[in-house]
């Protein structure tokens, strides 16, 4: 057998029992913290707040040489050598479409943030520009570091996160055929150990950092659902209406999850994308379409540019306070998530090679995203200079009310209103379904399918996990929570990466000669004279592997 069909340390398809040390100490960490906001919120956000500013004052720069050194060692796995090899056996096909398996690495892998920050961040970088600027308010040249930043914070960095664990956990899983879980991967470092403590320990952190850092996009998405039912419906925002909101959302989800990965997260998946690019077409049709047409190539000269010094501020030339409010918010948001979205992604990405996936993971997103912030953020930042609407006074009421104030400068505001809405909460059900469904592996050793009534539980307990911030601080409160539970998992993850770069390096495929010998071409007639059924496995797995 190839080796991909080779199976030595477990198997991918791991059966669904739960483990019941990780399964007990995970779910009993959660509802402590779930505990503790309901019994002494102000106990909760005190500690919030305090270590919130101790992880941003020591550990801010670690953050940043973190996150670019994922993106390094992406780029390099693609344009090298490691790019040939395939995640999983060497004649498999992928499992999904290519729209399909778009659609959903999107959804798990955005979601609510593109919708929440699609209008807010522009605005807010364009009233207060980044220090590190040295412009001036509400100016073109505000403006334009306002797009820069906003591409930074959301396109190649935080997928770069999520392609690293997704290309170890697809490798570990599809390739080599151990079990579906982070620990796993790290056997080329741990051996043994990874099944053991070391292995679980592993795993209980990518389970804290998930349901953390998924109970903070769901808050997000709740404080924009209520602030939507507010300005079309006269409900009025309150704390009460967002828990509701969560609520009603994580009935839907449980639905969702009833239906199984091709049909339930599959289908609002594609549903999702849908809405977002017809919502996207609206807005630029009936907004400032030349604006925006010269927005988006400016955008991206800018960023590109700009790229190395905005990737290395750290706090030592540039303001603490506002890095830990947006860039170490950012990065420490998508590790957090990078346990979930990347063993998602591992899990719809069977069958493609590594050069193919990290492409794609890096370079379709990261490039609908420009395009998405180039009209929806070009389109807020013309609106707000010719006075149409003032949508810095709308983000300083809260960031949530500045997508619906961009919409009610345009025609059809109430539906389109009703539009954003509804993408908010199918975003929202389909990354508590994708999160859940990770947990639920976590939990069960791997499992590709885990038990129904486990991914469930887990989908309830983070929407608990949600609810309890959002009363220990609103906004507030997930970023700090997001921020303090991904500071333990950039050491997972830098393990991750060292133990990919040494499981590759061993890889069959690469041993293989890639040419023939300069001298050497009798003996490769000979051997394939030889070449017949009746020789031993071993040599017609060497001949099939040799380039044609």
């Amino acid at each position: 057998m190839t080796m991909g069909e080779q199976v030595d340390e477990g198997s991918a398809g791991a059966s669904d029992r739960s483990d019941p040390v990780v399964l007990g100490l995970g779910v009993g960490g959660v509802l402590a913290v779930v505990l503790w906001g309901v019994l002494a919120r102000d106990s909760l956000a005190g500690v919030g707040a305090s270590g919130l500013a101790w992880v941003i004052g020591t550990f801010g720069w670690f953050f940043v040489v973190a996150v670019n050194a994922f993106l390094v060692l992406a780029v390099v796995l693609a344009l090298s050598r490691f790019g040939r090899i395939r995640l999983g056996r060497d004649d498999d096909e992928p499992e999904f479409t290519t729209l399909a398996w778009i659609a959903m690495m999107f959804s798990a892998g955005m979601g609510i943030g593109l919708v929440f920050f699609a209008v807010a961040e522009p605005i807010q970088h364009y009233a207060t520009p980044p220090p590190a600027t040295g412009v001036a308010p509400q100016t073109g040249a505000a403006a334009s570091a306002a797009m820069q930043y906003t591409l930074f914070h959301w396109t190649l960095h935080p997928w770069a996160i999520y392609a690293v664990v997704a290309v170890a956990l697809a490798y570990s899983t599809f390739r080599r055929g151990r079990q579906n879980r982070l620990s796993a991967a790290f056997r080329p470092l741990l051996g043994d150990h990874a099944d053991g403590a070391a292995g679980r320990v592993i795993d209980l952190m990518a389970i804290f950092a998930t349901v953390f850092g998924t109970a903070t996009s769901l808050g997000l998405g709740a404080l924009q659902v209520a602030a939507g039912l507010d300005l079309v419906a006269g409900v009025p925002d309150s704390t009460v209406v967002e828990l509701v909101v969560i609520g009603a959302l994580t009935l839907a989800f449980v639905i969702s999850a009833f239906s199984g990965l091709h049909r339930g997260i599959k289908w609002l998946s594609t549903t999702n994308v849908v809405l977002a690019v017809v919502l996207m077409i609206f807005v630029f049709v009936v907004g400032p379409t030349i604006y925006t047409l010269e927005v988006l190539p400016a955008s991206i000269g800018d960023y590109l540019s700009n790229l190395v010094f905005m990737s290395t501020r750290t706090g030592a030339f540039s303001e603490p306070t506002w890095l830990g409010h947006w860039t170490i918010f950012y990065w420490a948001w998508w590790i957090s998530w990078a346990p979930f979205v990347g063993t998602f992604i591992a899990r719809i990405s069977r069958g493609r090679t590594v050069r193919q996936f990290l492409i794609g993971v890096l370079l379709v997103p990261s490039g609908a995203s420009t395009v998405w912030f180039a009209i929806m953020g070009g389109s807020a930042l013309r609106v707000q200079a010719t006075g149409l609407r003032d949508l810095v006074s709308d983000a300083a009421v809260g960031s949530e009310q500045a997508l619906f104030g961009l919409l009610e400068a345009l025609p059809l505001a109430a539906l389109t209103s009703v539009v954003a809405m509804v993408l908010v909460a199918l975003y929202f059900v389909t990354s508590a379904d994708s999160a859940s469904l990770v947990l639920g592996s976590l939990a069960s050793r791997g499992a590709l399918r885990p038990h129904r009534m486990l991914v469930v539980s887990w989908g309830i307990l983070i929407g608990a996990v949600a609810a309890v911030l959002l009363l220990a601080g609103g906004l507030d409160a997930l970023q700090q929570a997001t921020i303090m539970i991904a500071l333990p998992f950039v050491v997972v993850m830098l393990g991750l990466a060292a133990g990919l770069v040494k499981d590759m390096a061993k890889d069959p495929l690469l041993a293989a000669p890639t040419r023939t010998r300069r001298h050497g071409l009798a003996e490769a007639v000979r051997a394939a004279r030889s070449y017949r059924e009746e020789d031993p496995p071993p040599v017609r797995r060497y001949l099939r592997r040799r380039p044609r």
